[in-house]
């Protein structure tokens, strides 16, 4: 059992308020799982300066002078946000080879991704996530069932540039998925089923598919029952396996759209008296775009 929450803001007016509603929204879902908790944010000019690649990294301290590049580090909570004017995928290349035992967490334009050990509210207070702007936020509060508790464990899997997965539920078939995948050369950072899925997702978008269609294929290819958050840098999809076993509820207004694991965690969200709210269908694939 694990919570998830994503809220992506059509209303710029809105985005001042982000990681305060994130922050609502996650420790909504803190009895869903307290072992371990993780937040993707886009869109916030602190973090993730805009026109500046941004890789997020656990389990080493960064030092500006080892690296061959213009970086500035911000340490939150036990994350280090690397930024610098290159590409993310330059930065990630030079981050790799400097520091090639760390835990890369996420990397791209825009994109911050935070872990740590812990409940969700100690958590996102050490993070200040409540202070956080920005136009999209997914967040995801653990109770390990699959593999060790450690951050390395923890959601979001970012394993795509500017991309992210969360997940409720379980992958019976993640071995023989993780062989294939490894196979053809993909690498992996822990034995989570979770991170099959996100490296599965992430190997078809990069083949040019788009998000809804990777989505498909992943329903095709893994057993299991889940529910399954899936973003970008201008998108957010949510789907469900082919019995819906894994609880989900979808919020939409004119101002943002919202998914959670149970309907408390959209209960604080402004105008949520009048949102449509709906059950999402088994294996439907449903998604928005900036």
């Amino acid at each position: 059992m694990c919570g998830i929450v994503g809220l992506h803001l059509r209303n710029p007016e809105l985005y001042p308020r982000l990681g305060e509603l994130l922050t609502g929204m996650l420790c909504e879902m803190s009895n869903r799982g307290s072992d371990s908790a993780g937040v993707a944010v886009y869109g916030d000019p602190v973090w993730t300066p805009p026109g500046r690649g941004c890789v997020s990294l656990l389990e080493v301290e960064p030092v500006t002078d080892e690296l061959d590049l213009d970086v500035d580090v911000t340490r939150v909570g036990d994350t280090h946000l690397l930024t610098s004017s290159v590409s993310s995928e330059e930065l990630l290349e030079a981050v790799k080879a400097t520091y090639p035992d760390a835990l890369v967490a996420g990397f791209g334009a825009d994109l911050a991704v935070l872990k740590g050990v812990g409940d969700p509210a100690t958590l996102t207070a050490s993070w200040g996530l409540a202070n956080a702007t920005g136009w999209q936020g997914v967040g995801h509060t653990r109770m390990a069932t699959e593999s060790a508790v450690t951050p390395s464990g923890a959601h979001p899997y970012a394993v795509g540039p500017e991309q992210c997965l969360v997940h409720n539920g379980s992958f019976a078939n993640h071995a023989t998925i993780r062989r294939e995948l490894m196979s053809a050369g993909v690498r992996f950072d822990s034995e989570n089923d979770t991170e099959v899925g996100a490296r599965f997702v992430a190997s078809r978008l990069a083949q040019g598919l788009d998000v809804e269609t990777a989505l498909k294929e992943l329903c095709a290819t893994f057993d299991g029952f889940y529910t399954l958050l899936v973003s970008n840098r201008d998108s957010f999809a949510v789907v469900r396996d082919a019995i819906a076993c894994k609880p989900a509820v979808i919020a939409e207004t004119a101002d943002w759209v919202a998914m959670g694991s149970e309907y408390r965690a959209l209960s604080g969200l402004p105008g949520v008296e009048n949102a449509a709210i709906w059950e999402p269908e088994p294996e439907v694939v449903y998604a928005w775009k900036r």
